[in-house]
């Protein structure tokens, strides 16, 4: 997958993502949002696109570090946003709950992203 549609489809995902906190808020159901529900998407999004991003440029420089690249990325994420659940979770007083659903729906979905644009290069290279 060239870099442009990566990014392209990147896009797409990130407003896709954001699509259902949008309807939960609109339809009267925003206590299953955290108040700080959007820091927490930026941060995490956010996250996800160094991640592509490093990975990207890993890839144009030398093809055969893709993976490992890929992994450890992957990694400093997950270190990363775990470090930030704890700090978020210990300096604001939140309901556990619904903390847990809105970083387990940002944070798994953004990974699945991650391997779905892992598969698509790897694919693309045999």
């Amino acid at each position: 997958m060239k870099p442009f549609k990566i990014f392209i489809a990147f896009a797409v995902f990130v407003m896709l993502l954001a699509a259902v906190p949008l309807l939960l808020n609109y339809t009267g159901h925003s206590n299953l949002l955290l108040a700080k529900f959007w820091v927490l998407f930026v941060f995490i999004t956010g996250f996800t696109f160094i991640v592509i991003a490093s990975v990207l440029f890993v890839q144009r420089i030398n093809p055969a570090l893709y993976a490992q690249a890929f992994l450890a990325t992957t990694i400093v994420k997950m270190l990363g946003c775990m470090a930030f659940a704890l700090l978020f979770v210990l300096k604001l007083h939140i309901n556990q709950g619904v903390f847990l659903l809105n970083f387990s729906y940002l944070y798994f979905l953004n990974t699945g992203f991650e391997v779905y644009v892992l598969l698509r290069n790897l694919r693309n290279q045999n």
